[in-house]
């Protein structure tokens, strides 16, 4: 080969991985160095730490690649409810309860929110603390936050809660680990939950979501409560239909119609609920063909953790099974 030639290949080569270099160094970037500008002067961060931090970012495209296809938007009912529904998860989750049977009924006492609920969230999320991520949160943040235009505004963000957070509970940054999506500890909170609704149930002195069950317990608790858990209220309840609504496919998770007018539409439930009350109709393609829901207000808190009918259902199906 020439030495023209191998010059000409060297720099196609490093034309082709310049992109590539100039995405995993964030700190070059102008929209990273505006969100350092953001951060010590509305928070009074050290600009050197934050450079030599995001200097050692890494892009996850592994990340990038697993937000496009989550599982609550991929599956149908059938596909996804065995994945919570499995006997072991539930036999674990009742061993959950009766070891922790004083803390959950003290949580269930002080905010009304069920703890069998509360025990379905943890088993949900991360197994009852078996599996918690394996992804570094700072990269997953870093990556969501400046490289996803879809969400970029909402990362963020969270990565700012991040950074604040980390100062506040004293964490290493570079040490924690979560979803891809930058959820942590057993609870899989996102940092600006964490910083709103994570509270100190143990009486240690602090909010640990990672080691300490007790605050784990409250936190859910706590977080359920604030977006407005109804004390004994129900969940969802199997409707029947005498002929396909029209916006059957549209689950709309917030209660936005009365039993009332459901009714006027030949859409009943066995139990006798009050005209008034409101209701949103979920439908799921289980085993057995399409299936009817009313969800109540609790349903509609439920999805405020995850915004996902399916999610919703999988939590509340595996309670009952805990109460059992």
């Amino acid at each position: 080969m020439s030495k023209m030639r191998k010059i000409s290949k060297i720099l196609i080569t490093l034309t082709l991985l310049s992109p590539m270099v100039a995405q995993a160094n964030y700190a070059q970037r102008k929209d990273v160095q505006e969100f350092i500008d953001k951060m010590v002067k509305e928070h009074d961060f050290d600009r050197a730490v934050l450079n030599q931090w995001i200097a050692k970012a890494k892009r996850l495209d592994g990340v990038l690649e697993a937000i496009k296809k989550p599982a609550e938007k991929t599956l149908t009912w059938k596909q996804y409810r065995p994945i919570f529904l499995k006997q072991k998860r539930i036999k674990l989750g009742k061993e959950f309860m009766k070891k922790n049977a004083a803390l959950l009924e003290r949580a269930e006492k002080e905010t009304g929110v069920s703890k069998n609920v509360i025990t379905a969230i943890i088993g949900v999320e991360t197994y009852y603390g078996r599996h918690k991520g394996k992804t570094a949160v700072f990269d997953s943040l870093m990556t969501l936050g400046f490289d996803y235009p879809p969400r970029s505004k909402f990362f963020r963000s969270e990565l700012e809660h991040f950074l604040l957070l980390a100062r506040e509970v004293d964490i290493d940054i570079s040490s924690i680990k979560g979803s891809y999506a930058g959820a942590m500890g057993m609870p899989q909170f996102i940092s600006s939950s964490y910083r709103a609704y994570a509270v100190d149930f143990d009486g240690d002195g602090k909010r640990n979501l990672w080691d300490s069950t007790a605050d784990v317990i409250g936190s859910v608790a706590n977080y359920f409560k604030k977006h407005g858990w109804r004390r004994g209220g129900d969940v969802v309840h199997r409707a029947r239909v005498k002929q396909k609504p029209e916006n059957a496919t549209r689950n709309k998770l917030k209660p936005h119609t009365s039993i009332g007018e459901f009714r006027q539409q030949g859409i009943v439930t066995d139990k006798a609920y009050a005209d008034d009350v409101m209701v949103t109709l979920v439908t799921l393609e289980g085993d057995d063909g399409t299936e009817y829901w009313f969800g109540l207000e609790n349903f509609y808190v439920i999805t405020r953790y995850n915004h996902s009918a399916l999610y919703a259902m999988a939590v509340y199906q595996l309670s009952q099974e805990l109460e059992k």
